[in-house]
C-alpha cells in the first residue's frame, strides 16, 4: 500500500505510517530478545554474556547496511515526491548492486577478523570461544540482513511500511521455533541460536523481494531493467555514507563502552546485555516515528512544501515526549521483572541489580533521545545528511570521554551515565542546524 505523505493531516500520516514500523522494530528486537532469553535460561549466564559481547560488532555491520539503504531511501522518497520515476528506478537498481557487493565483503572480513576484534574488546577467556562461534555464523550470512534492509528501505520510501512488517512477523515466529528447536531440543548452544536468526533474516528478505516483484506496477517499479548510472550510484554514496558513518560511529561508541563493561566480568556483561535488550525495545517508538518523519520530510521537500514539514515535526516531537514519559515510568516500575525474563533471579541476582541500575539511569533521558532523532530525521529526509555524521561524531566522542572519565570514581555506574550525556551532546547539532535554516537548500532531486 502506497502512502502519499504530501497530502492530509501531517501527524496522522506520520503516526499511522510509523505504527507498522514500530511493530516491525519490536519484532526485529525480538530476534535478539529471543536469542538472549533462550540462551540465558537454557544454556547459562556465560553463554548469554558471549552473545551479548558480539552485539556491538554486529551492530556496526547492521548500521553500515542501514546507513547506505536509508541514504538511498532519501533519494527514492524525494523522487517519489517530485514524481521522477525514471530516476527512482535507477536508484533502486544501484542500491541492489551496492548492498550485494558490500554483503560479500562484510562476510569475508567479519569471519576473518572476529576473534581479534573480540579480543580487543576485552572479551573474557571463558566466553570468547562461544562468542566467536556465534558471530561467525551471523557474518557468514550477511546477505540476508543486507537484502532485507535494502528491500524494506525501498518499500518504506515509497510509502509501504506494512510489507516489511509482515516479513518481520513471519520471520520472528520462525525464529522462535528454530531457536527452541536448535537450542532446547538439539542442544546446539549459541551456534543454534545464530543459525535460527540467520534463517529468519533470509526469509524476511525473500518475502520483501517477492512482494516488490509481484507489485512492481503499484510501486512505480515497472520497467526496471537493472541498469543504473554513475550519477545514481554517486548520489547513493553521497547520502548513504554520512548516514552510515553516523550509525557506525554510534555503534563504535557502544563498542568502546562494551570494552569497559567486559573489564568488569561476566555478571556485569550479562546484566548489561539483558538491560540493552529491554532498552532497545523501549526506544523503538522513537526510532519508528523518527523514520516515518524522515520519509514525510523527503516526500514533502520533493514537493516543495516546507511549511508542512515544520508543522509535522513539531506535532511529532510533542507526541514523542508524551510517549517517552509513559515508557520511562513503566521501566522504572517493572525493571526487575523485565530483567527476570533473561536472567535467573537466584543464580544471577548480581547481574539483575546491575541491569536495573542501567535501565533507571538511561530511561530518564529518553526525551533527549527523542529530540535528537526528531530533528535529525527532518534534516536527513531533506537531504542534509552531513549533519547526521557530525552529530554521530560528537555523540561518539562524548560517550567515550564521559565513560572513561566517570568509570574511575563510579565504576560501571559511570559507564551508564555516559549514555544520556552523549545523547545531549549529539542533540545539540541538529537543533542548531534546523534553526539556522541552511538545511532547506539541501534538496537532492
Amino acid at each position: 500500500m502506497i502512502s502519499d505523505m504530501t497530502k492530509g493531516n501531517p501527524l496522522k500520516l506520520i503516526l499511522s505510517f510509523s505504527v507498522p514500523m514500530l511493530i516491525g522494530n519490536i519484532f526485529q528486537q525480538v530476534y535478539n530478545f529471543v536469542d538472549a532469553a533462550i540462551v540465558g535460561k537454557f544454556v547459562g549466564a556465560e553463554s548469554l554474556a558471549a552473545v551479548g559481547s558480539t552485539g556491538t560488532i554486529v551492530g556496526v555491520m547492521i548500521c553500515l547496511m542501514m546507513g547506505l539503504t536509508s541514504g538511498a531511501g532519501i533519494i527514492i522518497a524525494q523522487c517519489f515526491g517530485s514524481r521522477n520515476f525514471d530516476e527512482l528506478r535507477k536508484t533502486v537498481t544501484g542500491l541492489i548492486y551496492i548492498v550485494g557487493i558490500l554483503a560479500v565483503i562484510t562476510s569475508v572480513a567479519g569471519v576473518v577478523f572476529s576473534r581479534p576484534i573480540l579480543s580487543f574488546l576485552n572479551t573474557p577467556d571463558n566466553v570468547i570461544d562461544e562468542a566467536v562461534a556465534y558471530i561467525n555464523v551471523i557474518f557468514a550470512f550477511t546477505i540476508g540482513t543486507a537484502m532485507y534492509n535494502a528491500s524494506s528501505a525501498i518499500l518504506r520510501s515509497l510509502g509501504d511500511s506494512r510489507t516489511p512488517l509482515y516479513a518481520l512477523i513471519l520471520s520472528s515466529i520462525l525464529n522462535v521455533i528454530f531457536d527452541l528447536l536448535f537450542v532446547v531440543v538439539f542442544k546446539t548452544g549459541v551456534v543454534g541460536a545464530a543459525v535460527a536468526t540467520v534463517i529468519a533474516q533470509i526469509i524476511s528478505a525473500i518475502y520483501c523481494i517477492i512482494h516488490m516483484v509481484r507489485h512492481r506496477r503499484q510501486l512505480n517499479l515497472e520497467g526496471i531493467n537493472f541498469q543504473t548510472t554513475k550519477r545514481a550510484i554517486k548520489r547513493i554514496f553521497q547520502t548513504g555514507i554520512p548516514s552510515a558513518l553516523e550509525s557506525c560511529l554510534i555503534s563504535l561508541g557502544t563498542m568502546s563502552v562494551q570494552r569497559l563493561v567486559n573489564s568488569f566480568g561476566a555478571m556485569t556483561m550479562a546484566g548489561y546485555t539483558a538491560a540493552v535488550k529491554i532498552d532497545s525495545i523501549a526506544i523503538a517508538p522513537i526510532v519508528s516515528v523518527g523514520s516515518a518523519l524522515s520519509v514525510f520530510s523527503g516526500q514533502n521537500i520533493g514537493a516543495n512544501q516546507m511549511d508542512r514539514i515544520k508543522k509535522g515535526m513539531y506535532q511529532t516531537l510533542a507526541s514523542l515526549i508524551g510517549i517517552c514519559i509513559v515508557i520511562a515510568a513503566g521501566i522504572v516500575l517493572f525493571r526487575n521483572q523485565l530483567l527476570g525474563l533473561f536472567l535467573d533471579k537466584t543464580q544471577a541476582a548480581e547481574a539483575i541489580a546491575i541491569g536495573s541500575k542501567y535501565l533507571t539511569i538511561v530511561c530518564v533521558a529518553y526525551i533527549v533521545a527523542a529530540v535528537m532523532r526528531t530533528y535529525l530525521n527532518v534534516l536527513r529526509g531533506a537531504g542534509d545528511v552531513n549533519t547526521s555524521a557530525v552529530a554521530g561524531i560528537l555523540e561518539l566522542i562524548g560517550r567515550i570521554i564521559f565513560a572513561y572519565i566517570l568509570v574511575r570514581p563510579l565504576g560501571s555506574t559511570g559507564i551508564w551515565i555516559a549514555t544520556p550525556l552523549a545523547w545531549a551532546m549529539g542533540a545539540s547539532v541538529p537543533v542548531i542546524r534546523y534553526y539556522s535554516g541552511k538545511w532547506i537548500n539541501k534538496k537532492l532531486v
